[in-house]
């Protein structure tokens, strides 16, 4: 019987399978796709999902090939967020094709060992206590699988969510926006327009690519019979901003609309959702792909340690509980810029003006967006009234003397890091937990007065204390926890 089989092998379905490898979990992909989809909806990797990257060792290659886009934007408001005062190696948005994406985790995946089966399509599924039996249609015909558990990383129109029963509830697309990678002679300064013909926002890609997303007031409440011409594009772009930019050399052309819809369970028995399959929504600002490798980062661990036998089956049931309200908050905010993006009265118009003028005069308040923009504000609940504050949250790259959180997560499991240097905590050393004993060398925002802490192997602080006294008994109690 497999261990692990999952659905989809897509950016977030690749990132789980080498996430599960990482614990010498046994792991199937099964892909319906006989070779990689060469077109890129998503282009856009957030400071988050780079530090993710980076606490597993293998964000370089994506850093060597993607365009860095300094900040980040919210609804294409003229005013950019500033990512430069955020406490993360990585202040920077990264433009890189979601196909590159997926090859450079494909040779991740297959470099950790995981099964890749492409050509195979999840027909169907039966569970019971005890495994998951998978239907599928390969290319040697109908077989089945059985399996401790099943992953649907598989799409909107996942076949795992509907097999399972599970409901997708929410709003069909009400509204539709363009876009096409092309070669501009003359791209523009700024990267984003917005008048009362539509909006429009040009970004670079590599291999001297530009794309361009956009909407305009004459058929963005059409719904679409295909993708658009290049003219048709070249129509739209000079209506908007008066000039194509030097338009040519047409590459892929699409259209998309806001349906937003999010599963009602991430988790039902033994089966589980991530990325695409758990929600969909308008690709404002580009979270999707993050906010489902995110998923995968807090799924992975936890599936493995449940198969190990170090955790209960109930630890899958925080899947649910720390992922379903980031995809509510997620479907909200995509929402609220698809209003301000599609909206071109001069009501919304003003809007958009006192939101800029905030963002550029209210460092405070730009610097919120820009940590939920950049991935970097997502907090899971803490279920001890008496945790630290900082419980839940994303622990930034501490920099104790000789390493980095980082670093120390590349091997994927909880870090205990005693802050005070000394020897007090070494009897809690055990396999699978990484302990660094040293001070921390550069100060990060509300780590001057932390003596010790845990953090979990997603870089989620799971406890922490800022007192020396009963130090090794705290630690013990937080890892028994």
């Amino acid at each position: 019987m497999h261990q692990v089989v999952i659905a989809g092998a897509g950016p977030v379905g690749l990132w789980l399978a080498a996430e599960l490898r990482l614990h010498g979990t046994e792991v199937t992909v099964l892909e319906e796709r006989t070779a990689p989809d060469p077109h890129s909806r998503a282009t856009s990797l957030h400071p988050r999902t780079l530090e993710m990257l980076d606490s597993r060792g293998v964000a370089a290659p994506f850093l060597a090939e993607g365009v860095r886009i300094p900040g980040g934007h919210f609804a294409a408001l003229p005013a950019r967020l500033d990512y430069s005062r955020l406490d993360t190696p990585h202040r920077l948005t990264l433009a890189l094709p979601q196909a590159r994406t997926e090859e450079l985790l494909a040779d991740h995946a297959r470099a950790a060992g995981a099964d890749l089966r492409r050509g195979h399509r999840v027909t169907g599924l039966t569970q019971d206590d005890e495994a998951v039996t998978v239907h599928v249609d390969g290319p040697d015909g109908p077989h089945r699988l059985r399996t401790a558990y099943l992953v649907g990383c598989d799409g909107t129109r996942s076949a795992v969510r509907q097999a399972a029963g599970i409901d997708f509830p929410g709003t069909p697309a009400t509204f539709w926006a363009w876009m096409g990678d092309v070669v501009l002679d003359n791209p523009p300064r700024t990267p984003a327009l917005t008048n009362e013909h539509g909006s429009l926002m040009v970004f670079p890609l590599p291999g001297g690519i530009h794309r361009v997303v956009g909407n305009d007031t004459a058929t963005n409440r059409t719904r679409p019979d295909g993708p658009p011409t290049f003219e048709q594009l070249r129509t739209k772009v000079r209506h908007i901003a008066g000039t194509d930019y030097g338009m040519r050399d047409p590459g892929w052309l699409s259209t998309f609309g806001n349906s937003a819809r999010q599963a009602a369970h991430y988790r039902l028995g033994r089966v589980l959702l991530a990325g695409d399959a758990a929600h969909t929504h308008f690709p404002a600002g580009g979270p999707g792909l993050n906010v489902g490798l995110q998923d995968a980062f807090n799924l992975g661990w936890k599936l493995a340690r449940v198969l190990h036998g170090t955790a209960p089956d109930t630890l899958l049931d925080s899947y649910h509980a720390e992922r379903h309200p980031v995809g509510t908050d997620l479907l909200r905010s995509t929402r609220a810029q698809s209003g301000l993006m599609t909206d071109h009265s001069r009501e919304t118009l003003a809007l958009r003006d006192l939101l800029a003028e905030l963002i550029d005069g209210v460092p405070d308040f730009c610097d919120d967006l820009a940590a939920r923009s950049a991935g970097l504000a997502v907090r899971y609940p803490a279920t001890d009234p008496d945790a630290h504050p900082l419980t839940g949250t994303r622990t930034p790259d501490l920099h104790p003397a000789g390493t980095t959180l980082f670093t120390l997560l590349r091997p994927g499991h909880p870090v205990l890091l005693d802050l005070t240097g000394s020897t007090r905590l070494n009897h809690l050393a055990r396999p699978g937990l990484t302990l660094h004993s040293a001070p921390l060398t550069r100060p990060h925002p509300g780590w001057d007065t932390a003596t010790a802490a845990l953090v979990r192997p997603d870089g989620h602080l799971a406890w922490r204390t800022d007192a020396t006294d009963g130090l090794g008994d705290a630690a013990a109690a937080a890892l028994a926890a």
